[in-house]
C-alpha cells in the first residue's frame, strides 16, 4: 500500500510494436513500476485513460477481471501471443463514477466490457509485468475538449491519497502517416524530424512554465500542433493526467521517439513528482 500521494502519470505508448520492441520507452517502463514503489510503496489499483478506449462521454468499466485485447491488424504474430490479465475493481469503479458524477461530468458505469487495449496493458506490462494490481479503464470522451479533459482529471485527483494512480495514455507526438510515408517497414531509430522536436519541447516549456493556459490553448499556440496530431485523441489523456495532478508540481520523466516522429515522453503531476524522478534515476531496468 502506498504511503505518500501518488503523482498522477502521462505515459506515450506509441505504436504497438512497443509491447515487443521496448527500445529506450520500454527500458523507462521498466524502471517505472519498481520506482513508483520505491518511492510511494505498491498501488492499490490504476485507473487507466487510453484513447483506443473511447466513447461520447466518460465511460467507467467496472469488470472484475480483464485480459489484454489486440485492437489492432497487420503486426507480427509474436504480439497477437501476449497477455495481460490483471482483475478490475468494481468498487473502485463505482468510487470513480460518483466522483466524476458529483463534480457534474455525465459518466456511464459497464460492467460487462472487461479488457484493456493496448495503449493500457503495452505499458503496464513493463511496469507491473504480474499483472497483479486491479485496473480500471476509464473510455476516454475524445471530443471533448482539453479543458473538459482536465476537470475529469480534477475529479479524480483524491484518489492519489488513497494508493489510486491515475495514468493517461496516449503519444505526445502522433501522426502515423509520417510513420508509413515511405511504404513498407519504418526504422524505428530513424532521426527526430524538426517539428516533433520542437512540439515536444514547445510541451516540456510550458508544463515546467505551469503554463495551464498555454496548454489548454495549444492547438493554436504549440509550434507545428496540427501536423503532430493530425487528430488529437492521442493527446487528450494528457489533460486528465495533469488536471489530476496539477501543475504546481510536475516533472518528465522520460524524453525519447520512435521512427523519427511519435514521441515517448512520459509526465508526472503532483506532489510527489519530483520523488518519482529521483526514485528512476536509481532503478535500474528489468531484464525479460
Amino acid at each position: 500500500m502506498t504511503t505518500a500521494a501518488l503523482p498522477a502519470l502521462f505515459v506515450s505508448h506509441g505504436s504497438p510494436m512497443l509491447a515487443i520492441e521496448p527500445g529506450a520507452a520500454g527500458a523507462f517502463m521498466q524502471r517505472l513500476g519498481p520506482a513508483i514503489e520505491r518511492a510511494f510503496g505498491r498501488p492499490r489499483a490504476i485507473v487507466a485513460v487510453s484513447p483506443h478506449t473511447s466513447a461520447r462521454a466518460p465511460i467507467v468499466l467496472g469488470s472484475a477481471t480483464h485480459h489484454a485485447v489486440h485492437d489492432f491488424g497487420g503486426f507480427p504474430p509474436a504480439l497477437y501471443e501476449l497477455q495481460y490479465d490483471p482483475p478490475g475493481e468494481p468498487a473502485l469503479a463505482d468510487d470513480i463514477a460518483a466522483r466524476l458524477q458529483n463534480a457534474g461530468i455525465a459518466t456511464q458505469r459497464f460492467d460487462d466490457e472487461p479488457g484493456l487495449d493496448h495503449g493500457i496493458w503495452s505499458v503496464l506490462r513493463f511496469a507491473w509485468p504480474d499483472a497483479n494490481i486491479p485496473v480500471v479503464p476509464l473510455a476516454l470522451a475524445p471530443q471533448q475538449p482539453p479543458a473538459a479533459q482536465w476537470a475529469i482529471g480534477e475529479a479524480l485527483a483524491p484518489l492519489a491519497a488513497k494508493g489510486v494512480l491515475v495514468m493517461g495514455s496516449g503519444s505526445i507526438t502522433h501522426n502515423l502517416g509520417l510513420v508509413f510515408r515511405g511504404g513498407g517497414q519504418p526504422a524505428a531509430g530513424g532521426a527526430e524530424i524538426a517539428e516533433s522536436r520542437a512540439f515536444r519541447d514547445w510541451v516540456a516549456e510550458r508544463v515546467a512554465r505551469a503554463d495551464r493556459a498555454g496548454l489548454l490553448d495549444y492547438r493554436a499556440q504549440a509550434p507545428h500542433a496540427a501536423y503532430m496530431h493530425p487528430s488529437d485523441e492521442h493527446w487528450r489523456p494528457f489533460y486528465i493526467a495533469a488536471g489530476a495532478g496539477g501543475l504546481a508540481h510536475s516533472a518528465r520523466l522520460h524524453d525519447s521517439v520512435t521512427y523519427g516522429v511519435l514521441g515517448m515522453d512520459a509526465y508526472a503531476f503532483g506532489a510527489g513528482a519530483a520523488q518519482l524522478a529521483g526514485a528512476l534515476e536509481h532503478t535500474p531496468a528489468r531484464c525479460e
